[in-house]
């Protein structure tokens, strides 16, 4: 197991309704030229949620209204792994790995950490077929 560390600098950033909780992120990591970085919060709201549940290929939409109870997860200016809750108008909750068209209702608050010293990257994992975390030491630009 390769152990590598980083200094950190923080990003705060809100997504407004109507916005795609996944792309947003992507792009504010593309804008900020950001190769590792973490969620360490997320609060806000959704009118729809589209997330893929454990061990299923394909993802399920439901629309509504929900609370997005956590966000966390790994991402780089190429690719992410972010895996979400979110809970409905009676509290039930579900989770799972995020997908495109989680629409913000309300408000995204978002708060990023950057690891500028590493970078992320997604290899095909033959074990179960999916690209899984490479980290690497982050190269001069």
């Amino acid at each position: 197991m390769k152990n590598l560390s980083s200094d950190v600098r923080a990003f705060a950033f809100r997504l407004r309704p109507k916005e795609d909780l996944k792309k947003s992120i992507l792009a504010f990591a593309d804008e900020n030229k950001i190769k590792a970085g973490s969620i360490v919060t997320c609060v806000g709201s959704l009118e729809q949620f589209h997330i893929r549940f454990a061990n299923q290929r394909k993802g399920e939409i439901i629309k509504g209204f929900f609370e997005i109870v956590s966000l966390t997860g790994t991402f780089s200016n190429l690719s992410c792994h972010l895996h979400i809750s979110v809970s409905d108008q009676s509290g039930n909750t579900v989770g799972g790995h995020l997908l495109d068209d989680n629409l913000i209702y309300t408000t995204g608050e978002i708060v990023v950490l950057e690891l500028p010293d590493l970078s992320f990257a997604r290899e095909l994992d033959s074990t179960y077929g999916f690209k899984e975390l490479i980290i690497e030491k982050r190269k001069t630009d």
